[in-house]
């Protein structure tokens, strides 16, 4: 039975891309050397990061001045890195989920910390449009998409101070004008690696005035300065990447990637907003298309196991909501074919038929 992967991280990659990979895995470039015991800085690994680095520069037009990191440690050790070089006294941040949660806290333990709004009492359902950002603060920090929620913002805020995003799960999903941010970064195990390689853009100029002594390895000079090599990187999962950003490059680039996110997240919506066992829960103008999630009619609520159960049988793999919110959420990153979002309709559409 063919399998269709919906999972939110670690989640799906295009096949040629773990194909290559796996075949790196058992001799990378005919060296007779795995990918795994190679050194980061055997002679032929640098044009791989070289590469990568480029083509993330060419795919999200990223203009003079920026570095692009490959680093370890998560979205969530960047929770930490982002107030430790960015924050002096006072930073903005836009409460809308799990990980803009957890990232407000670690900026606590650096300075003045503004919610500027929350969506936390209607239960993240939303992502909130009308506040206001002091003209004082050193950055303004969001979560461009909620996976746990299923909301997302679409749009790069114009806020008068700089501005920095958690883009892990729709980064390459869609175009983003990245001279209006000092620093993105994110997870890689969403939309563009293996779990183990997270990547950060920076804004040269914007790193090295707090005017605080900050651990090397939590400093982003140092790996400015290093080209992501002060310490060993993730050598595979960099490899991957960049095998990914090639097969983004090929299918059209990050243009052919939105409209690909666009027209599988319009097919799933509107069988959700069609079919009478299912009800969506975020708010229509704020809908993820990388993370959809929805649940079962009130009417329907007792059947949940029920289609969980039928939806696996019939090969959906991952679509069970996040501990936290239950329900289901199907996750449909650059790699999830259209054929996958069809098939989990066709499922919908039987289960409704059988009840």
């Amino acid at each position: 039975m063919k399998k269709h992967n919906f999972n939110a991280g670690p989640s799906i990659l295009p096949r040629e891309v773990i194909e290559q990979t796996a075949q790196a895995v058992l001799d990378y470039n005919g060296s007779g050397l795995s990918i795994l015991e190679i050194s980061h800085r055997a002679k032929d690994f640098q044009p791989v990061v070289d590469e990568a680095v480029a083509l993330f520069k060419e795919l999200l037009d990223i203009p003079e001045g920026y570095s692009v990191l490959f680093l370890g440690g998560g979205a969530s050790t960047q929770f930490c890195m982002v107030p430790y070089n960015f924050l002096k006294t006072k930073a903005a941040y836009l409460n809308t989920g799990t990980w803009a949660k957890k990232a407000i806290k670690e900026a606590k333990n650096f300075g003045e910390v503004v919610e500027v709004a929350s969506s936390a009492d209607a239960n993240y359902t939303f992502i909130p449009k009308d506040f206001t950002v002091p003209s004082d603060a050193d950055y303004f920090h969001f979560t461009s998409n909620n996976t746990i929620f299923g909301t997302e913002l679409r749009k790069d805020p114009v806020v008068g101070v700089p501005v920095v995003s958690d883009m892990s799960s729709d980064i390459f999903s869609r175009p983003v004008d990245v001279s209006k941010y000092i620093c993105i970064y994110g997870g890689a195990q969403k939309n563009l690696a293996p779990a183990g390689l997270t990547f950060v853009i920076v804004k040269n100029d914007a790193v090295g005035h707090t005017g605080r002594t900050i651990p090397t390895m939590l400093n982003y000079q140092t790996h400015i300065d290093a080209g992501s090599m002060f310490n060993t990187p993730p050598v595979m999962p960099i490899y991957s990447a960049m095998l990914n950003l090639r097969w983004i490059k090929a299918q059209g680039g990050v243009k052919e990637m939105d409209r690909r996110a666009q027209e599988k997240a319009d097919m799933l919506y509107s069988e959700i907003d069609r079919n009478k066992c299912f009800v969506g829960t975020a708010r229509e103008e704020d809908r993820s298309r990388m993370n959809i999630c929805f649940v079962m009619a009130p009417e329907y609520k007792e059947l949940e196991k029920e289609f969980l159960d039928f939806a696996t049988a019939h090969g959906m793999v991952g679509v069970k909501g996040h501990r936290s919110v239950g329900g289901f959420r199907a996750s449909c990153y650059n790699a999830l074919p259209k054929e996958s979002v069809q098939a989990l309709i066709d499922c919908m559409q039987e289960f409704e038929k059988k009840h």
